[in-house]
C-alpha cells in the first residue's frame, strides 16, 4: 500500500520538530515464526509442546517394523526443550 502523498512543507515542518511524517515507521516489524517449527510441533491447550519422533519422515523401509510401531504418534516435550521451541513461535501456532 502506498503512503499518502503529503505536502512538502508539512513534511519539512514535522522534521523540524523531530517528528516523522509517517507515524508507523518507528514500529518494529513483526517477528517471524521459524518455518521448521510450524511443520514439526503443535501446542496443546495448556501450552505444552507436542512433537513426533525423529526419523519417521521418509526412508522407513530401512527401519524394522518394531521401530516404526513404537514411534507412532506424538509425545509432550520436556520443559527445557519446550522453552526453546516457544522462543521460535512468538505468536503461537494456529
Amino acid at each position: 500500500m502506498a503512503r499518502p502523498v503529503r505536502h512538502a512543507v508539512a513534511i519539512l515542518f514535522a522534521w523540524g520538530f523531530g517528528l516523522t511524517p509517517y507515524p508507523n515507521e518507528d514500529e518494529m516489524p513483526k517477528m517471524k515464526t521459524k518455518s521448521g517449527v510450524k511443520k514439526r510441533f503443535k501446542l496443546t491447550a495448556s501450552g505444552k509442546v507436542k512433537a513426533g519422533p525423529a526419523g519417521k519422515r521418509h526412508r522407513l523401509i530401512s527401519h524394522n517394523a518394531k521401530y516404526i510401531r513404537q514411534n507412532r504418534g506424538t509425545s509432550v516435550l520436556a520443559e527445557p526443550d519446550a522453552k526453546r521451541i516457544k522462543l521460535w513461535i512468538p505468536y503461537g501456532l494456529d
